[in-house]
């Protein structure tokens, strides 16, 4: 699975938003994101991706493609107050859950982000009361409808005004602008990022990302790039190095003892996975 692919899977709602069918490539692009790029191990991650990991020295692997071993599904995690599904987890078997993504997805009514703050705050604190070594992703891709004529292939939904065109509440970019909801939604999300260490605050996010999906015109979705702007903490290029770089302070260099458990495998350069044509976009972890 390719971002381009899932993105245009979210963008396009091919099937009943009810579904989850647009949401769920997201989960599994983002799963095997974290084998391939991040050197998790294929079995210790829901949804699991369709991977095989054969240890060949301490921290070295063959990594092959085993289509019939990829799954679906969330895990449920036990926290603080109450027990909660989440999209994609990672759990050692040593350590228990210690790297989990949240990923959200909005195809309208960007009025209504405010109670996507309140829950993103609860389901944060939930977690990290239970798991306070938890390194914790929020990843929020939004659809960039734009102001004007509503689209004829979004008619099952998004709804038209009086004049067919898409109504305010629906509109995430005018005049190439963020609407004001979604300018306010990313300044409080940007206060809910940036959690270092266990005694730090829990209601942080290690990580948050938001995207602004376009919609497919022939080339495929893609993501708005002058959104959030350059020197945001929220752009997605910073999303995946920050959880594995707080991943390794955590639970490698603070526990040198356990690091013969925790550390990230590196993937062999030879490995059939990595031969693969898709396998050319991600940065893959392998042998220097």
């Amino acid at each position: 699975m390719t971002l381009a692919d899932a993105l245009d899977a979210f963008a396009s709602v091919r099937q009943s938003p009810q579904s989850q069918g647009h949401i769920r490539p997201l989960h599994w692009y983002v799963a095997c994101r974290l084998v391939l790029e991040g050197g998790f191990l294929p079995s210790h991650i829901v949804p699991r991706p369709p991977f095989e990991a054969h240890r060949l020295r301490r921290g070295i692997y063959r990594l092959e493609h085993v289509p019939e071993l990829g799954g679906q599904g969330e895990r449920t995690v036990l926290g603080g107050l109450k027990a909660k599904d989440i999209d994609v987890v990672v759990a050692n078997t040593a350590v228990g859950p210690c790297v989990a993504v949240s990923i959200k997805g909005t195809l309208n009514a960007f009025r209504n982000l405010t109670n996507r703050m309140e829950e993103a705050v609860g389901d944060c604190t939930n977690l990290h009361i239970a798991y306070p070594n938890l390194v914790y992703g929020f990843f929020h891709v939004l659809r960039a409808n734009r102001a004007g004529p509503r689209p004829a292939d979004a008619a099952h939904f998004l709804a038209a005004g009086a004049q067919g065109e898409t109504r305010s509440n629906d509109v995430a970019l005018r005049d190439d602008e963020p609407v004001d909801s979604l300018v306010r939604y990313h300044d409080v999300m940007s206060q809910l990022t940036g959690r270092r260490g266990v005694r730090d605050d829990v209601t942080r996010y290690e990580s948050v990302a938001l995207a602004l999906v376009t919609p497919s015109a022939g080339n495929g979705a893609g993501i708005l790039d002058t959104w959030p702007g350059a020197a945001s903490s929220l752009r997605i290029e910073r999303f995946f190095d920050t959880l594995y770089s707080e991943y390794d302070l955590r639970y490698v260099f603070a526990a040198p003892k356990m690091a013969g458990k925790t550390t990230r495998a590196t993937w062999r350069e030879d490995s059939p996975t990595l031969r693969h044509p898709l396998a050319s976009e991600f940065a893959a972890r392998v042998e220097p």
